[in-house]
């Protein structure tokens, strides 16, 4: 028999274990019709728990990816959606690492028609999945960690962060063994972006190229040509499709300063309205190169508000990510994004 106290709290414990939710018991949120919508990089491997703690911080979409496209095959990513999904998230961006940053293709080594033949093939299996936005970098040694960061310093608080000494830089060897050329990096994308652009249209996936980090002219020996705006509107033409535009990392424009000829807000400002902002990484820096070190979101040189309020006057309509937060300390990032967003929305810029 039970006595009344042990009764009711049998009743609150049955209660408390029925209200735990589980998978599929969060919708996903309506799609914001003005845009800004909050991203954060997740990895394919999280945890329920791990999705649904992003989805409690406001987080609506996902970038994520795998390595290899065979860890990318329609099933496997049918899958991902769906468990992403159960958790409240959208996959916005599904990346393969072997296809980002792929030398092949970038290098027009022998092996690169078969490489774009795996590119296209993973824009139908995004499409067929329901994923349509993959972001793209036509450039291969930023992977070397030596020709990406030349050192690690301290922002507020004492968080190690990354920093960049051009001069160092430029004092490295050639990465993949000789000097490439503007003009052959030019050949390679326009080979590489007229094949797969028909491909991207059909399966209904956008490509977004991602610009030059840090935005040297050349380095390693490979020249770099997603570093100035004018390179951009090059590769437009090229690309000639609606499904082709910009991932535009706001971190990575900022190092370049004057040189890549539109700061940040200009860079929205021309290509927003025109429909060519497909995603933005949301990072900061204290000054542009020749040294430059990455900062807390509101402490770099960059008017961040600056930034939000043109993505809303623009009217962009794509993911908004924390990107190479010091310390790892994306939540905090994100909150200042977030709070920047609901501030812009609510002011109807």
């Amino acid at each position: 028999m039970l006595n009344r106290r042990t009764l009711l709290q049998s009743l609150a414990a049955a209660a408390t274990l029925k209200a735990q939710p589980g998978p599929g018991s969060f919708p996903l949120a309506p799609l914001r019709p003005t845009g800004l919508r909050i991203g954060n990089s997740i990895p394919l491997e999280s945890t329920y728990e791990q999705l649904r703690a992003h989805a409690r911080l406001g987080v609506e979409y996902a970038s994520t990816g795998a390595a290899k496209l065979s860890d990318a095959t329609p099933q496997k990513l049918e899958e991902a959606r769906r468990r992403f999904e159960q958790a409240g998230l959208r996959i916005y961006n599904f990346r393969v690492s072997e296809l980002h940053n792929c030398g092949p293709i970038v290098l027009a080594t022998p092996d690169r028609d078969r490489h774009i033949e795996m590119f296209k093939t993973h824009l139908r299996n995004c499409g067929a999945a329901g994923i349509h936005y993959i972001t793209y970098a036509h450039v291969v040694n930023i992977e070397i960690a030596a020709y990406y960061q030349t050192g690690t310093t301290y922002t507020r608080g004492d968080i190690p962060t990354r920093e960049f000494d051009a001069v160092k830089g430029a004092a490295l060897p050639n990465s993949h063994g000789r000097t490439y050329t503007a003009a052959e990096l030019w050949d390679s994308f326009s080979y590489f972006i007229r094949a797969v652009m028909p491909v991207a249209e059909q399966a209904g996936v956008r490509i977004g190229v991602h610009p030059d980090d840090p935005p040297m002219p050349m380095l390693g020996g490979i020249a770099r040509i997603f570093n100035t705006v004018d390179g951009y509107r090059r590769a437009i033409k090229i690309a000639n499709s609606p499904n082709f535009g910009i991932c535009l990392c706001v971190g990575t424009w900022s190092e370049g300063g004057a040189s890549t000829g539109a700061s940040p807000i200009e860079m929205i400002r021309e290509f927003g309205p025109k429909g060519k902002l497909f995603k933005i990484h949301f990072r900061n820096v204290d000054r542009p190169l020749p040294v430059f070190k990455e900062t807390m979101i509101e402490d770099g040189y960059t008017d961040m508000w600056g930034v939000m309020k043109a993505l809303r006057q623009t009217g962009f309509n794509g993911a908004i990510i924390p990107d190479h937060t010091p310390g790892g300390q994306w939540q905090y990032t994100l909150g200042y994004m977030k709070a920047l967003r609901d501030r812009a929305v609510a002011e109807k810029l």
